[in-house]
Formats: C-alpha cells, sequence, structure tokens
C-alpha cells in the first residue's frame, strides 16, 4: 500500500461522531421523534375534551427536542410556566384555566426613538398573532395572547412560531442600526471559541473574493453568459448560510440578497448579478468584530424551511442539474460546480429534505469545502485540494454511514456508488447530485 493509499485509507477515517460538535444549516422542527408525534395526538384529544392545562403539558412535549434542550414547562399553583428558545431569544409565559400569555424581550431602550417606533408600527400591521409592545421595565417586547378556550394546539403552534421567529430576527436587526438600544435577556447564548469565529470569518472572506475574482477575471464573459454567473453568486448564498450559520446582520443581508434576485422586477439576470456582486462585496468589508459579535451558538424550537418530499429534490436537481453540461464541455469548471452546488445549498436553505438527502447533501458540503472542514478540526479529508484528487474509500464509506443510520426509517434506500464519477470535483458533483436523485426513500410500515 502506498503512502497516498495509507494517508486516506477508509480504516484511518474517523467516524463523524467522533468529530468537533459544530452546527451547521437551519434548524427544522420536522425531524420529531415518534413520541413528539404522540405527545401532538394526546393534546389535540384532550384540548376537545376540555382539559386545557393537560393538554398544553402534551403541547409542550410535542414541542421539545431532547437534543436542543429547547423547552422547559413546569406547574405551579394551578398554572403551567414554561420557556422556549429561539436563536437569541427566550419566549417565557404562563398559562392557566382562563389564559395563555407569552412574551419575548427583544432589546431596551433608554428613549424613544421615532425610527425603531415606525419600523415596529409597521411590522404589526404584518404580524397574525403577536404584536411588538413596550413593557414596564421600557423593553421592545414581542406579545401574545389567547384565552384558553380559543387556544388551542394549532394556534398556539404558530402564535408561538411567529413570536419565537420574529423576535430572533429583529434584535441583532435593531441593535445593529439604533445604538441607543441594549442586548436583553440573553444570558443563554453559548459562545463559541475564537478559533471557530476565525475560520469562519476567514472562510467568508476567501469565498466571496474567489467568486468575485471569477466574475471579473475568470475566462467566462460575465455579460454574455449572466446566468453562469448568477448560479456561481447564489451559490455562495446559500453556501455561506449554512456553512456559517449567521446571525443578525449577516443572516439577514444573505436573505435579502435571495429575495433580490428571485424579486419579479423588471431588472436583467446581469443587472441582478451586479446588485449581488455589491451586497456581498459590501459583507467581506464588514469588520471582523461585527461578524464576531453575531457568532455564538443558539437553541431553537422553530423551523422556518418547508418540509418536503424526496419527490421535490428530485425536480429541483431534474430542473437544474443540466445546465452544468454546456459549461463543462467548454471547460469552465469552477462555473460547472456552481451547479450541483447550487442545488445543494438551496435545497438546504429552503426545504426540511428527508433525513437521508440531508445528510448526503452536507455530506457533499464535507467533500467540496474539505479544508473548510479541516481547518475548523475535522480529521476526515475526502479531497485534497492540491493534487485535486477525491478521496474513493472515504467518501463510499462515509455514504453507507449514512445508509446505516438511516436503515430502520428508510430500508430501501440503497446508493448506486458505482456510478460515482472521481475524475474531477465538478463531474464527481454531478454523479453524486445523480445517485441521490435516484434514491429510493419510500418508508415501509
Amino acid at each position: 500500500m502506498g503512502f497516498f493509499d495509507r494517508l486516506f485509507s477508509a480504516s484511518h477515517q474517523p467516524d463523524d461522531d467522533s468529530q468537533p460538535d459544530i452546527r451547521f444549516g437551519r434548524y427544522s422542527d420536522s425531524y420529531k421523534e415518534k413520541n413528539n408525534y404522540q405527545a401532538w395526538d394526546i393534546a389535540l384529544d384532550l384540548f376537545d375534551k376540555g382539559d386545557y392545562l393537560d393538554s398544553y403539558k402534551s403541547f409542550f412535549r410535542y414541542l421539545r427536542d431532547e437534543k436542543e434542550d429547547n423547552v422547559k414547562f413546569w406547574e405551579a399553583n394551578g398554572s403551567i410556566h414554561f420557556e422556549l428558545y429561539q436563536g437569541s431569544k427566550k419566549i417565557s409565559g404562563t398559562a392557566d384555566s382562563i389564559k395563555l400569555t407569552a412574551e419575548a424581550k427583544v432589546a431596551k431602550t433608554e428613549s424613544l426613538n421615532v425610527g425603531f417606533m415606525r419600523r415596529l408600527m409597521e411590522q404589526n400591521f404584518d404580524l397574525k398573532y403577536g404584536r411588538f409592545a413596550l413593557d414596564e421595565e421600557q423593553n421592545i417586547t414581542m406579545v401574545f395572547d389567547t384565552y384558553t378556550l380559543d387556544g388551542s394546539p394549532y394556534k398556539l403552534y404558530y402564535a408561538l412560531k411567529e413570536v419565537a421567529t420574529r423576535a430572533d430576527k429583529h434584535d441583532d436587526l435593531l441593535l445593529d442600526e439604533f445604538k441607543m438600544l441594549q442586548a436583553v435577556d440573553t444570558s443563554h447564548l453559548r459562545t463559541i471559541p475564537d478559533v471557530e469565529k476565525e475560520v469562519k470569518y476567514k472562510f467568508i472572506n476567501s469565498q466571496i473574493q474567489t467568486v468575485l475574482d471569477e466574475i471579473e477575471h475568470g475566462r467566462l464573459d460575465k455579460d454574455q453568459y449572466p446566468g453562469g454567473i448568477a448560479y456561481l453568486l447564489l451559490q455562495l448564498v446559500y453556501k455561506l448560510d449554512y456553512l456559517i450559520k449567521p446571525e443578525g446582520y449577516m443572516m439577514e443581508t444573505l436573505e435579502r440578497i435571495h429575495r433580490t434576485y428571485f424579486a419579479k422586477d423588471d431588472k436583467s439576470t446581469a443587472q441582478k448579478n451586479q446588485i449581488l456582486g455589491r451586497e456581498l462585496s459590501k459583507l467581506k468589508d464588514r469588520p471582523k468584530a461585527e461578524f464576531f459579535k453575531e457568532m455564538y451558538r443558539v437553541t431553537a424550537t422553530f423551523g422556518i424551511t418547508l418540509p418536503v418530499s424526496h419527490d421535490r429534490i428530485v425536480s429541483v436537481i431534474d430542473n437544474e442539474l443540466p445546465s452544468m453540461d454546456w459549461y463543462l464541455d467548454n471547460d469552465y469548471e469552477a462555473i460547472a460546480l456552481a451547479f450541483p452546488s447550487y442545488i445543494v445549498s438551496y435545497c438546504m436553505f429552503s426545504y426540511a429534505a428527508p433525513k437521508p438527502d440531508r445528510d448526503l447533501f452536507h455530506l457533499y458540503f464535507r467533500i467540496v469545502d474539505n479544508d473548510f472542514f479541516g481547518a475548523l478540526g475535522y480529521t476526515n479529508s475526502y479531497f485534497d485540494t492540491e493534487t485535486a484528487k477525491l478521496n474513493k474509500r472515504a467518501i463510499k464509506k462515509a455514504i453507507e454511514h449514512i445508509v446505516d443510520q438511516n436503515r430502520e426509517e428508510y430500508q430501501r434506500c440503497n446508493p448506486n456508488t458505482s456510478g460515482l464519477n472521481f475524475t474531477s470535483l465538478p463531474l464527481f458533483a454531478k454523479s453524486y447530485l445523480t445517485m441521490i436523485r435516484n434514491l429510493d426513500l419510500t418508508k415501509i410500515g
């Protein structure tokens, strides 16, 4: 066995279970355990019988994710008290036989300001359940209340989700724009090591600069082929969202770029590409301290991605993957790779895909962005950027590991790894997405 084979032998590749505990991507509440769904059915049944408080206790059991430790509730003096976490915000409340109330403190202010007050008034018009208000301690607060008789588990889910996700989104944005505001109720946030922040910060800058350089100095004419440039930009946006897991200003910037590109307006693709490029350039030029301030580990209760079946993933692959062929045939490898990367990152940005799809998409990032994961402390190596060699054995072993992890629920999941093309990264990416497209994720029983 040669040196390279010894170095990258599958037997020397640690399982992902022993790798750093770093979170990636958007939280989804679509991957609940059976006992969660049983708790939901019990909550509905108890509410229909008028046993409201016991219904609420089952409802909070449904929301609780043991891995996240995201929901706490207890009973005292005939009332239920609860706390749940969504990103940087804690939502707390009480419920008794008459009423349920919940609130999330967003930011503290020492004085009223026309700017943020107008902003919050406008937001209130868009809210269906909650509302922004000022409490007695001059905290900007999101509030929801309902009479218990009218507070079914369905209503509670959507109301608490609205309060939680809106409060989480607006605290960093308000603090960034209005300097008179102060952070509040953030003791539950967990810091991440500075070395991890540094790796992520360098990755953000290098990835944006690489894409901008490819657009300005690459072989592809950006004006003649704006479609290829658009995929290059968008895959970067969605990839940064997944790998960096940003909060605050950066998260809003990436979401705004997404909205801008898909807005139905009169702008051409080339014009939108210019806007996306400027937004990414501004993001890159932010001070390091601003990035570091928004890098922390959070707990979540509600997902914002749309649950979909494997058929939806198949549809995206079928619609987008063939577009890379012309760029492959004409040796535009960086642009060609943008198409499968767009598919994977867009799906992770937009959807809560079936777990085998999600796990295989994550492995795609591990392979394509191998150096980034190595800098974070992951010891599995799937791609050597210096030699442009893919580690065939390690990749196949990782796929087998994913199949084993999902075998109980997806017994027909049997990826055809013999069809993988390890000749180059773009050709591998195309064959890898084809393998995922052809999975049978039918559940049995």
